[in-house]
């Protein structure tokens, strides 16, 4: 045994969850309400990332009020949107009118995602069967033969051993656990990667377009109150050759593209303001191991088309302690008994990937394609737009999506 193994503190638990995510901090919670004993490691020191998925949907908004803690949150910072507008090519279109769900709250919250996961955090204080370690960090797993029977991790005081009936992966689209675990990704692919970056708002700016599609550019826009949250898409491996042509160049096209962000633009002042975001459209073959499950973008990570990501997250958390729960307060679930999870949320990622790669295909690649060449509207855009009530069902499939999920795990009695 080496002598990093020898010297490494131990602690025992039912379940280990690996990242602090929506899936990880979600499924921590709900385990913890019910009763289960289970720690979720993060290996930052805080929540504080910009520039992730700030989007919350109908179909989490749902659940939060299930957990009844809906109140609390919605008193959080946050901007509601309801319609969802764009210009293709100069012509204004509504993509989506969640105004048309009969849902208890029709709109999108859109919320640093920090704040979310501090409230899951803050929330999830009152079960005592429930920890969070942060500046934790899992490196490996550790095995008995071929069942999975905890993480190794680093953190502030040195390495720890935590071992675990179960342990399941949130670690995000690029997992260690999955890595580590050998279980077999398959690649779908995305035809772009998104550049982030913020824009200075005067009170004054009311425009609410969230979509800009020209030939050779696309762009989507996201109102965040004192400022524009920006996500400029560019080709595929293409952003050393955007950065040649230096910042200015890429302002230039940003102004002319959304005038109105102009004034704002002198908040990106390097490219140190810019962030990359290597889009990747994957899902694994198989979920578990004898001991081990994957969920979230380490099951399957998806295109940032619809702002789904952190919802389809909460989804798989929601399903997992809805199927495990009961048997995980008992010791390992089967494999069989994790791939149950697989089952139940396979076919919503399989379809929501294919609406996203109808999207990639049929809008992103051809108007990133089009250079100066004139652009047509796709059909099934020009029919949304000619079919107020298509408008629903393009709402259905961003705020809801395919087989939402309910709280049916246990709540165990908590003291006051």
């Amino acid at each position: 045994m080496s002598s990093e193994k020898a010297s490494a503190r131990a602690m025992k638990v039912r379940c280990s969850i690996v990242g602090g995510g929506p899936a990880g901090m979600m499924l921590g919670y709900l385990l913890g309400r019910a009763g289960i004993d289970v720690v979720v490691l993060e290996k930052h020191a805080d929540f504080f990332r910009d520039f992730r998925g700030d989007t919350v949907h109908p179909s989490t908004l749902q659940v939060m009020d299930e957990l009844g803690l809906i109140d609390e949150f919605l008193r959080l910072p946050h901007q509601q949107l309801q319609k969802l507008d764009g210009l293709f090519a100069g012509q204004a279109l509504r993509i989506a009118d969640l105004g048309r769900l009969d849902v208890k709250y029709p709109f999108i919250a859109f919320m640093p995602q920090w704040d979310f996961l501090n409230f899951l955090r803050e929330s999830g204080k009152r079960f005592s069967s429930l920890k969070v370690l942060m500046s934790s960090e899992a490196t490996d797993l550790i095995r008995e033969g071929d069942r999975i029977t905890g993480v190794r991790a680093k953190t502030p005081d040195g390495a720890i051993d935590i071992f675990a009936d179960l342990t399941i992966a949130c670690d995000g689209r690029h997992s260690t656990l999955r890595e580590r675990s050998g279980l077999e990704l398959e690649e779908i692919g995305a035809p772009m990667d998104v550049l982030w970056f913020r824009a200075g708002r005067r009170p004054d700016e009311t425009e609410n377009l969230f979509a800009r599609v020209e030939p050779g550019k696309l762009m989507v826009t996201f109102n965040r109150g004192d400022y524009w949250q920006c996500a400029y898409v560019i080709a595929k491996g293409q952003y050393d050759a955007v950065k040649a042509r230096g910042l200015p160049a890429l302002l230039d096209e940003v102004a002319g593209l959304a005038p109105i962000l102009k004034p704002g633009l002198a908040d990106v002042k390097s490219w140190d303001d810019v962030k990359l975001l290597t889009v990747a459209v994957n899902r694994l073959k198989r979920w578990a191991r004898p001991g081990l499950l994957c969920i979230g973008d380490a099951a399957h990570a998806m295109s940032p088309v619809g702002g789904v990501g952190v919802n389809l997250a909460v989804q798989d958390a929601v399903a997992t302690a809805n199927l495990l729960a009961a048997t995980l307060s008992r010791g390992c679930p089967s494999e069989d008994e994790l791939d149950a999870v697989r089952r139940r949320r396979e076919f919503p990622v399989r379809m929501t990937q294919r609406m996203q790669l109808i999207v990639q295909n049929n809008i992103i690649s051809v108007a990133l394609r089009a250079g100066g060449q004139p652009l047509k509207v796709p059909l099934f855009v020009r029919l949304i737009k000619a079919v107020p009530w298509l408008q629903g069902i393009t709402a259905r499939f961003v705020a809801i999506g395919v087989r939402p999920e309910h709280v049916r795990s246990p709540a165990a009695i908590v003291r006051p």
